[in-house]
């Protein structure tokens, strides 16, 4: 059993906001040190940023309206917790406490993948998909319910009837949708709106690749501060998320699918 959103989901807007401006935060400096939050809906979008490079205000409004439309856009920017800043001054260490659990995807997983994906491309508007067995149930927005029968005659489709979808109908949040984003794996923290010396960025990453890698499931713990992890330098488990993430686009595309 399995559940997938697309990445206009209103908590996956949060997300790509959140992302967005992490990516704008590596624009400005090599390794930033920063954490964003966003709650977004009905008009408004609220953003906490803690960070150590300055945000110009301008920047975090477009982005917010570029991926979320014409709202309120409500910024917060306060710099990084001092002991926070201190742990990476001389090299990167772990960022955070943490646990980590990296499973290999299912047939099912990649199945429903497969299938928000491609309705989304077709529709392009905010969707919830579950899997289980042969249970399919599809809430696609912005689409007639005649044609997504005849897509999926076997689905059930949209059980409340045809809908609009979006963050006018519900409200967004960062970091609400990890079951989506990460499947079977597991997490103490969240993967978006943070720095890569996040372990919630890194360290599940890579225990989402190793267990993909070795058909293995993968746990780990780290604490802050930490130097090695699962007997590798933190510096080497960081620079593989860095590529990860290179090779999506930035930080915004892994805010829309998530790992996988």
């Amino acid at each position: 059993m399995f559940e997938k959103v697309n990445p206009k989901h209103p908590d996956k807007i949060a997300d790509r906001i959140a992302g967005a401006i992490v990516d704008l935060a590596y624009k400005n400096q090599k390794n930033p040190r920063i954490a964003v939050e966003v709650l977004i809906g009905h008009g408004k979008c609220h953003v906490i940023a803690e960070t150590s490079v300055y945000l110009d205000k301008k920047d975090v409004i477009h982005i917010v309206r570029r991926i979320a439309g014409k709202v309120y856009v409500d910024y917060t920017e306060v710099p990084q917790d001092k002991h926070l800043a201190d742990n990476q001054e001389e090299k990167i260490r772990c960022g955070d406490n943490g646990i980590f659990k990296g499973v290999p995807l299912t047939k099912e997983q990649k199945s429903l993948s497969t299938i928000a994906r491609n309705l989304y491309s077709r529709f392009h508007s905010d969707g919830k998909y579950i899997l289980d067995n042969e249970k399919l149930v599809i809430c696609q927005s912005n689409a007639k319910n005649y044609e997504l029968h005849r897509l999926f005659p076997k689905a059930i489709i949209n059980p409340l009837g045809e809908w609009t979808g979006g963050t006018d109908v519900d409200t967004g949040a960062t970091n609400r949708k990890l079951g989506s984003d990460m499947a079977d794996s597991v997490t103490g923290g969240g993967l978006h709106g943070k720095d890569l010396s996040k372990a919630d960025v890194s360290v599940n990453i890579y225990c989402f690749l190793k267990a993909q890698a070795t058909n293995q499931v993968v746990e780990l713990s780290c604490a802050i501060g930490d130097e090695y992890i699962d007997n590798r330098p933190y510096e080497e488990i960081v620079e593989i998320a860095r590529e990860f993430i290179h090779d999506l686009g930035g930080f915004e595309k892994f805010a829309e699918w998530g790992l996988f």
